[in-house]
Parts: structure tokens; C-alpha cells; sequence
């Protein structure tokens, strides 16, 4: 906040110097509109940044100078000498109390009641005392953008001689003095350029640090209740950028406040939240950036625009209908033109929109409007970087080359790739990488180069993101990637929204740089983002029947799919984490062992992923080759014929796809452990060992609580004896084991190598106790 209100004294000091003369001017020629409008958006700036900067006083004496200019330009007034004086007594005293902020001194405020009745039809003339200047030392210097702009144009030079000067250094023998020399420059130059590029250059949170405060402020003034979103404050812009900015923003935000998002009850019989919303965004696209306000209010009457308009005079309302959709939304800029009847602190005097367009314009920016009546409206600002040096990729068309920035370009791939396929869709070509589908524009014929020359080679794919969806960019070659310094074009190579602006190379040739959402735009690709998806808004859909479930190939080349419940983490291990031991595959992983299942071999991998799949206690974990993404199955399954690891088949966007059976899955790999109320099995005359090291895993793993000895009160279930051993418990059944293959007439015992002789005997001897 001391940034943007140090930022706030310096504006309103260099706007009084030339304001008192302005003043004095209007008087001798009260018809000068322009001259009037001038003071009019000084006041009417002051006042909305004070609303946000919690400077009260400042605040009532600009409003207060503001609604007698309001009369003024509506010709309820006249400009006499007596207002004159009264207005200029107000703007002295706005000076005073900003110079006492920045010094950090009280000012007494007695007076400023009397300065404010002074502006009343029919007051006294106010005699003007002489202003008393109480300017704090300056802690910074301001420096004019162009100052800047020569800074960065000599910085570029430089960095062009330096490239050059390297360039021909190779082609002959260096002497190492001249290179360490060349070395120490280039550091240098790097240094420089980075420092003059930070001095214009400034995190956009500067802009909208000081949103929450002002929205919470002006909503509680009009009994409104409005959430704000931020996304995007780490996103840098031009210094001068950011202040031409401020004011824009301001009066569109206080404006969706009053005129868009609705009152609580308005709102509840429209079927809204009584809470409305208001995004801001921002985002960098090509050399641009966008700022984007959207909120979920009424929207834009456009009917109320254009009767209002015509009410006026200014034109025909006959040529007003006649206008388009879009010419008939952009009348919300016209000077002085207002949706609202009543005049309120925050808007309704028609000056908002009007101060954006023209603060937009003179930075060479535009603004687009995207109004959904009854749901509300979207502004996308689109700002250019005056000057910048980015990372960016040169690529080639027929004979020209073009850059396009870093940042937009996602991955670049050539057009006879495994992963690559060219269709036609409704003679629309489509690319698909890596089954991520994605429409496709050819550079060369976008800009109309040779459309019909042959092409020799493959084509290269720049896979370029544009906003709110991603397209690839066929192009004839991929050159090198250079840090570029970019300067806006002329007006008519910008006009056509192909470009961002244009640049030099170390080659000394001229070089445009290309919008990546402008092409998209002129191709005829709609990436446009509705208000839903500016809030990131779920849009409700009717439920489809389905299972989540990942897509997955598997180690055998299969693709195949397991229902997303079970899956609780996909991760990278080592191979060598993996042992085949005791008859299966075993993973070990975070401190303890897990039963591995594949379908498949590891052929040598050094590394492979992992599906964690997991049932309350149980654990599996299943090797796979890749995961791919979560997919819905549908909810019929063609079922296997027989059990095993598939439980069936599914139809998965044309494709059969084979569904994991997990059940199956747990049952031959999963490491049983007994529940708490499983049969105890007691061991009995274990005096070798045997039970407990050859038996006991076969019981537990058939789900038996098995014990050497009990516990004060426990009772098993069964008791398993070796050879005439005294089992001790006669109450509980008791199945012995025997060494001998052949038992003796009459000799119920288990031979102590047959299981499943020795599982059988003892579900039969609990199952006739009844299983306690």
C-alpha cells in the first residue's frame, strides 16, 4: 500500500501543476467541453482511488467538486466566478492534504466544511489564500517512458554488436585475450539488459493488492455483498502499463459493483447466490497482456443503452438500431453516457467507461466485451508490452522466418512421428499427438506464402497454447531459440492480429513476432472462455452411468483399465526393489514387503510405475508400463468367460479395453492376515519346530488365528497336535498330524505333508463345533 500511495501523491502532484491554469482557462470559456471533462476525470480520479487508499477527507472534498461539475456538463449550472473560486479553493486544499501525507504531518481540517458550502448555487465568493507548500523531499525520480524506451533500444543495440562481434570471432582463430575480453562484455551486457528490463517491468500485484479492500468498501456501501477471485498476480508487466492501468480498473470494477451484480433480493428471485462474484484475472498471451473482469450480475442492457443514447440527441435512434450486437455494446464508451438514472458516490454520471477506452487507447491496447444478459459480463483488456526481451523460438515459412515466445509454445514435434496422425474432420485438419487430439493451422497458408508450392520434407508441429485451449502450428522449419527484444509494429501489420510486434534478430533482418491467440482467432479456431469457466464453475450435466477408471499399458503391450476406487497411488520404483521369492513377486517399499502382481515380464527395466492398490488392511501392488489418463467406463461391460485377471471388456471412446479384475487380483496375490475373530488354532507338542515354521504360514494364510500357547480364559477352536502329543485342552477338537504316509486302521490323523487333507480336517472339526 506505501507503494501505491506514494504512487498516488506523485500522480496528483504532476496533474495540479497544470490543473489550476486548466481551471482558470474554462472560466473565460465555459463551452470548451473537453477542458471541462478534463477537471471533471480529475476529481472523479481522485475520489475513486481514495475510496480504496481510506482517505476520507480527500474523498468528500472531490466528491463535493464533483457534483457541481456534474451540473456543470449537464447545464444546470454556469460556470461564474464565484464557482470558479470555490473550485479552485477545493483543488489547493486537495494539494495541501496530499503534500501533508507524504511529509507525514497533521493538517488541521477546520475550513473544509466551509470550502464544500462555498460550492453551492447562490454562496459568497471565497476569497483564496495564498497555498502553502509543505512538498516532503522526494525519495524517487519519476522518468518518462521514452527516456526508458531509448534506454532499452540502446540496450538492444548493444546486444546485437555483441552477437555480431562473437559471430565473427569464430570464423577465424580467437586469441584468448580478445575471448576473455568478449567474455567480460558479454557479462556485462547481460547484467544491463536484465537491469534495464527490471526498471519498466513489475509484478501486476501492484494492481490488485489493493482490490479486496475497495470492492468490500464499495459493496458494503450499496448493501451488496460481492466475493472476489484474484488469479494471476505473479504475471509482470510494464511498469507504465501498470499505472495507465489503475485507473481503468478502478472505475470498471466499481462499476459491476453498482450497475451488474445485484442486490441480495434481486438476486434470490433471479434463482443467484445472494453473494455475487467478481473475477480478475490476468494472463500473458504472445506479447500481450490480458486482464479479464467478469461477474455474474445482470449484464448489459443494451436496449437501455441505445433508448438513452437517442434520448440525448447525440444520434438517430433509427441508426442506432441499425448498428450490429457488438457496435450496439460498445455505446457503454460513449462520453457521458450512463445505464443508470440515479446518481450515486460510486457511478451513474457516465465518465467510467469513457476514461477506460480512452486510457486503453492511448496505450495502444483494446478492449472486448463479452455480455451475456442475465448472467453477466466479461472485459478482457488486451495490453501491449511496449518494449521487452523474451525467449522466443524462430521458425520458418517458405522463405520467411518468424518468432513466437517461449512461453506459448507447449512442445515441438515433427509430422511423420509414431505418436503423430493428420486427419481431416469436415475438411478441418486435426492432429492428434499422443491421442490428445487438437486442431491444426499451416503457417504458411494462414499468411498466404506460396499456398501451392510443394513442400520438400516433413512438416514440424509447434504444439502452441492460446488461452483457454491449445492448436498445433505446422511449420517448415524450427531454428533457433534467441532472447529477442520486441517493439510494437505499425498500426496496419497490428490491425491484423496476426502479430505482437516485431523484433531484430542477430541477423540484422526485421523479424514479426506472432500472437499466438490472434492466429487462432483468424484461423477460426474458438477458444472463446464463457462466464462459467472465468469463475471455474463446474456446468452441471446430466449424470452419465459410469465407472472412473485408469487407462493403463501393461506390461504385456496390453491396454487395459482398473476401476479408480481401488487405486490408491501410481508411482516410480526401482527394479531392483522388486524380488521373486517364495513362489510370487514381492515389492519392497516404505519399510515393509507388498505382494506384487504383473501381467507380463520386467525385460531388463531399471524403473517401472506401480498401481498401489489397496482394501482396508490388504495391499497389492501391480506393475504396469505407463499409466495414461481417467477415463469413464460404461455402464456395460461384456463379461469374461472364465475367472481370471480380466473381469471383462469395455468400449472406451471406439476402443475395447480390458477391465483388471481387482477381486481377482487381491485373491491370488494379497498376503491374508486373520481377523480378530477368526477360529484360534492352537499348536500342540511343537517340540521341533515344525508347525511353527512349515504349518503356521499355511493356517494363517487360510485365514486362521494361530497361537503356541493361550492366553489366561482364551479357548481355541481347534487344537493341532504332532504325532500323540497331549493337545492339554480336551474341550476343544483336536486333528493330529503323522509322520507316516499310510495311517493305521482306525488312525483319524493327517499325514503332516498333506494341506489339503490337513485344511479340510480342520474346517471340518470347527465347522462341527460351530466355528467358536
Amino acid at each position: 500500500m506505501d507503494d501505491l500511495l506514494q504512487d498516488f501523491i506523485a500522480e496528483t502532484r504532476e496533474t495540479l501543476e497544470a490543473l489550476s491554469g486548466e481551471i482558470v482557462a474554462w472560466e473565460s470559456q465555459p463551452d470548451d467541453r473537453a477542458r471541462l471533462d478534463a477537471i471533471f476525470r480529475f476529481v472523479h480520479t481522485v475520489k475513486g482511488s481514495c475510496g480504496f487508499l481510506d482517505l476520507p477527507r480527500l474523498e468528500r472534498l472531490a466528491h463535493a467538486a464533483e457534483d457541481v461539475l456534474a451540473q456543470v456538463r449537464d447545464g444546470a449550472r454556469v460556470p461564474d466566478r464565484a464557482l470558479v473560486n470555490a473550485v479552485l479553493a477545493v483543488v489547493d486544499r486537495i494539494g495541501e492534504i496530499v503534500e501533508a501525507i507524504d511529509a507525514g504531518a497533521a493538517l488541521d481540517d477546520s475550513g473544509e466544511e466551509l470550502l464544500i458550502a462555498a460550492l453551492a448555487e447562490g454562496s459568497e465568493e471565497i476569497v483564496l489564500p495564498s497555498p502553502v507548500a509543505q512538498r516532503a523531499p522526494s525519495r524517487s525520480v519519476r522518468l518518462g517512458v521514452d527516456l526508458l524506451d531509448r534506454m532499452m533500444s540502446g540496450m538492444s543495440e548493444m546486444v546485437l554488436a555483441r552477437n555480431e562481434l562473437a559471430r565473427r570471432l569464430r570464423v577465424g582463430e580467437i586469441d584468448p585475450a580478445v575471448e576473455a575480453a568478449l567474455e567480460r562484455l558479454s557479462l556485462t551486457v547481460g547484467e544491463m539488459r536484465d537491469t534495464v528490463t527490471r526498471t519498466r517491468m513489475q509484478k501486476i500485484d501492484a494492481l490488485f493488492s489493493p482490490l479486496p479492500r475497495m470492492v468490500r468498501d464499495t459493496a458494503a456501501g450499496l448493501g451488496k455483498s460481492v466475493a472476489l477471485q484474484i488469479e494471476g498476480s505473479d504475471v509482470e508487466l510494464d511498469r507504465e502499463m501498470i499505472e495507465v492501468m489503475r485507473d481503468p480498473l478502478v472505475h470498471i470494477i466499481r462499476n459491476a459493483i453498482d450497475h451488474g451484480i445485484e442486490a441480495p433480493a434481486e438476486r434470490r428471485a433471479a434463482g443467484k447466490r445472494e453473494v455475487g462474484r467478481l473475477c480478475v484475472s490476468a494472463r500473458q498471451s504472445g506479447n500481450q497482456i490480458i486482464i479479464e473482469i467478469a461477474d455474474d450480475g445482470r449484464g448489459v442492457d443494451v436496449a437501455r443503452l441505445v433508448q438513452k443514447l437517442a434520448a440525448s440527441g447525440i444520434r438517430s435512434e433509427r441508426d442506432l438500431h441499425a448498428l450490429s450486437d457488438a457496435a450496439k455494446l460498445e455505446l457503454m464508451f460513449h462520453p457521458g453516457l450512463s445505464s443508470k438514472d440515479i446518481v450515486s458516490e460510486v457511478s451513474g454520471r457516465g465518465v467510467g467507461m469513457d476514461v477506460v477506452k480512452a486510457s486503453i487507447d492511448q496505450i495502444g491496447g483494446r478492449v472486448e466485451l463479452d455480455n451475456v444478459p442475465g448472467k453477466g459480463l466479461r472485459i478482457a483488456i488486451h495490453v501491449p508490452l511496449t518494449l521487452s526481451i523474451i525467449s522466443a523460438i524462430i521458425v520458418g515459412a517458405g522463405q520467411q522466418r518468424f518468432a513466437i515466445p517461449r512461453q506459448s509454445i507447449e512442445e515441438i514435434v515433427s509430422e511423420r512421428g509414431e505418436a503423430i496422425r493428420i486427419d481431416q474432420l469436415g475438411g478441418t485438419p486435426i492432429a492428434t499427438v499422443r491421442e490428445r487430439r487438437m486442431p491444426l493451422l499451416d503457417l504458411g497458408h494462414l499468411l498466404e506464402l506460396c499456398p501451392d508450392r510443394e513442400r520438400h520434407g516433413p512438416r514440424m508441429l509447434v504444439i502452441v497454447g492460446a488461452g483457454a485451449g491449445s492448436y498445433a502450428l505446422a511449420v517448415d522449419e524450427v531454428h533457433d531459440n534467441e532472447e529477442l527484444v520486441i517493439k510494437p509494429a505499425s498500426p496496419a501489420v497490428m490491425a491484423t492480429g496476426i502479430y505482437a510486434g516485431q523484433t531484430l534478430p542477430d541477423s540484422g533482418l526485421p523479424m514479426l513476432l506472432l500472437d499466438s491467440a490472434g492466429m487462432a482467432r483468424v484461423g477460426g479456431l474458438d477458444f472463446s472462455r464463457d462466464l462459467s469457466a472465468a469463475f471455474g464453475d463446474v456446468i452441471e450435466e446430466a449424470a452419465v452411468p459410469g465407472l472412473p477408471a485408469l487407462l493403463f499399458d501393461d506390461l504385456d503391450g496390453v491396454r487395459r483399465a482398473v476401476p479408480l476406487a481401488a487405486v490408491d497411488r501410481v508411482e516410480k520404483v526401482s527394479a531392483a526393489q522388486v524380488h521373486l521369492a517364495a513362489g510370487s513377486h514381492r515389492l519392497a517399499i516404505d519399510g515393509r514387503i507388498v505382494p506384487l502382481a504383473m501381467q507380463g515380464a520386467l525385460d531388463g527395466r531399471e524403473r517401472l510405475s506401480v498401481l498401489r492398490l489397496k482394501d482396508e488392511d490388504a495391499e497389492v501392488a501391480y506393475a504396469i508400463d505407463e499409466a495414461i489418463e481417467i477415463v469413464t467406463l460404461p455402464a456395460e461391460i461384456a463379461p469374461a468367460r472364465a475367472p481370471g485377471a480380466a473381469m471383462g471388456v469395455a468400449l472406451v471412446e471406439g476402443e475395447q479395453i480390458e477391465v483388471l479384475d481387482v477381486l481377482w487380483v487381491f485373491d491370488m496375490h494379497v498376503d491374508r492376515v486373520a481377523a480378530e475373530d477368526a477360529p484360534l488354532c492352537l499348536l500342540a507338542g511343537d517340540k521341533d519346530g515344525w508347525l511353527a515354521t512349515f504349518v503356521r504360514p499355511l493356517l494363517e494364510t487360510a485365514g486362521y488365528r494361530v497361537a503356541a500357547s493361550l492366553a489366561p480364559g482364551e479357548i481355541p477352536a481347534v487344537v493341532l497336535a504332532a504325532d500323540a502329543a497331549d493337545p492339554g485342552t480336551p474341550a476343544a477338537p483336536v486333528v493330529r498330524l503323522r509322520r507316516k504316509r499310510q495311517a493305521e486302521p482306525g488312525d483319524d490323523s493327517v499325514y503332516r505333508y498333506d494341506r489339503a487333507g490337513l485344511l479340510f480336517a480342520l474346517e471340518a472339526r470347527v465347522g462341527a463345533r460351530g466355528g467358536c
